[in-house]
């Protein structure tokens, strides 16, 4: 057993061993999971953007399909058949998520 000058001295061992290994546990793993998390945000960032174009391309073909913008002329009701195009590549575009949401939400069955 340990005298009492030794004891001091343990308590200081015991006690920056517990702080190593607390680091070691805890910090860092948790620095490894921000890595991954920074890329993952990363990732999340590119798609967003990606469909982002992607719904602006949609608008800009559909609004193409309309009649009354096949000419470069600037037919006056252009501006009715622009409005409605941007409701149908929204009304796409909604349609869109909602797939994705629904296989996301599905529930696969068990053999």
């Amino acid at each position: 057993m340990a005298g009492p000058t030794e004891l001091p001295q343990m308590v200081q061992e015991f006690v920056g061993m517990s702080k190593e290994y607390l680091r070691q546990e805890t910090v860092e793993p948790a620095r490894r999971l921000g890595r991954y998390a920074g890329l993952g945000f990363a990732g999340a960032a590119a798609f967003a953007l990606g469909a982002l174009f992607l719904g602006i391309a949609a608008v800009r073909f559909i609004i193409e399909l309309m009649p009354g913008t096949v000419s470069s002329e600037v037919v006056e009701s252009h501006t009715l058949w622009s409005g409605l195009g941007y409701i149908a590549a929204a009304l796409v575009l909604f349609a869109v998520i909602g797939a994705i949401i629904a296989l996301v939400n599905r529930k696969d069955p068990t053999p």
